[in-house]
């Protein structure tokens, strides 16, 4: 796929016909206002910014291969590095922030403001608000752009990434309530991953294809991995890799009682290409090393 990189905000708001920026690391923008009309439907762009947009569309939005449809509306988040083609948005309501990576690595709390998984999720893993939900976003929305049009002061940096903060303060609070609300699916998604755990731990052997990780077990559920391990998080108290390691520790403790296996082996047919991870794995979970844990037993 052909796209254009985006690497400033300058660049980015030329790229929508947009009005000039006001702060060179950050934007905000109403996206009613964004000109498409250059726009061919297979248009595309690379975005090395974090963005927040609360979007309503009339029409369908690409992010990889995939459409999704915002007729209502929803906010979704992406990191630097993400290509987006919006294809042909025939009608769009809502606003945007975007913001240069160097605006957040700058303090420490601009980098906390990076961990959160959201910015990992994928486009269909948006968030559903309501009216309200948005009201309390749009607040924090408004104190952003006052600091943002004022003269910039000592000041202005702080502010704007306190409102940002609480902005996704609220919307941690707001996933947890969708995930809540969608306890059905939810849980048939809990229920899936342990089919898929167990089935991958039921071969005889894990030689050939080694050990899984949160990407597959992710791209099994048509998830992305940051939103598969923050559901399993809520919904069962451990992470993806937590699940994962409990099952492997699980065959390995049966392997030590039933067989008389050296250790390597038994590391080796757990998928582990180094016996030592495989020890060191295990002590850390259990407490004791293999070979006492055998004897123990």
């Amino acid at each position: 796929m052909e796209y254009t990189d985006i690497k400033s905000i300058s660049q980015l708001l030329s790229f929508f016909h947009y009005e000039k920026p006001v702060h060179p690391l950050i934007a905000v923008v109403d996206l009613a206002k964004v000109d498409r009309s250059h726009r061919t439907p297979d248009a595309a762009y690379r975005l090395d910014l974090y963005s927040i947009a609360c979007k309503k569309i009339e029409g369908s939005f690409k992010y990889g291969r995939t459409d999704y449809d915002f007729n209502e509306g929803s906010l979704m988040f992406t990191a630097p590095d993400q290509v987006l083609s919006p294809g042909i948005e025939n009608k769009v309501e809502g606003w945007a922030i975007y913001i240069h990576p160097d605006f957040l690595h700058a303090s420490k709390k601009g980098q906390h403001l990076t961990s959160y998984t959201f910015f990992g999720y994928d486009t269909h893993e948006c968030l559903h608000i309501s009216d309200a939900e948005e009201k309390v976003l749009k607040d924090c929305l408004e104190n952003i752009t006052r600091e943002i049009s004022t003269n910039l002061d000592t000041h202005s940096q702080n502010l704007i990434l306190t409102n940002l903060e609480l902005m996704l303060s609220y919307c941690s609070r707001f996933y947890d309530r969708q995930f809540l609300t969608r306890a059905k699916v939810s849980n048939e998604i809990v229920e899936k991953f342990d089919r898929i755990l167990n089935d991958y731990f039921s071969q005889e052997t894990l030689i050939e294809i080694g050990l899984p990780d949160v990407k597959y077990f992710a791209s099994q559920l048509n998830l992305s991995p940051n939103y598969l391990t923050d559901l399993l998080t809520k919904y069962t108290g451990k992470s993806t890799n937590e699940h994962i390691h409990l099952k492997l520790i699980d065959k390995a403790k049966q392997l030590l009682w039933s067989t008389n296996a050296p250790i390597s082996a038994i590391a080796y047919d757990l998928g582990f290409e180094h016996p030592s991870h495989f020890t060191k794995l295990f002590k850390n979970k259990t407490g004791h090393a293999p070979k006492m844990y055998r004897n123990l037993n």
